[in-house]
């Protein structure tokens, strides 16, 4: 499964998206991405079945508690969730998944190869959404430097 940068725009097209793993603690990616994101203006729906709100957001318990119009979701779980939050999210139809770098496990890949769809994988999404700033700009730099960033 080859990611291209066309997958990479159409999570990004959706101004709504949601993350399943989004923390309470200020200090994990889950809610520091949940931040950026937010910040950067796209509304974010967390999903975490241990917090009713982060910020001030209402969380959701689980993806299919997710509103129909949500077109993509960003999976930031612990490996031994992820697999079952992705099989949830193509059952809700759910189309532009990205499963964050370290999050995947050797069956997410297949699970995606079984019921056809693609996915988003092996990536850092703080690479990707725009603008990209600091350390992201310059590692984004040198990825492209060598070629490694989808086209």
């Amino acid at each position: 499964m080859k990611i291209t940068k066309r997958h990479i725009e159409n999570f990004f097209e959706a101004k709504k998206l949601a993350i399943a793993g989004v923390s309470r603690d200020p200090q994990k990616f889950g809610y520091l991405i949940f931040n950026e994101l937010t910040n950067k203006g796209y509304e974010v729906l967390p999903i975490n079945p241990n917090a009713k709100e982060i910020n001030g957001v209402a969380c959701f318990k689980s993806v299919s508690g997710l509103p129909a119009d949500v077109s993509s979701l960003l999976i930031v779980t612990h490996k031994h969730q992820t697999d079952s939050v992705l099989r949830e999210a193509i059952g809700k139809g759910i189309k532009n998944i990205w499963v964050q770098q370290m999050s995947e496990t050797e069956e997410t890949i297949k699970i995606a190869e079984e019921y056809q769809i693609e996915i988003i994988y092996k990536k850092c999404i703080y690479m990707f959404a725009e603008p990209v700033v600091g350390f992201h700009k310059f590692h984004r730099t040198i990825l492209k430097i060598f070629g490694q960033i989808p086209r």
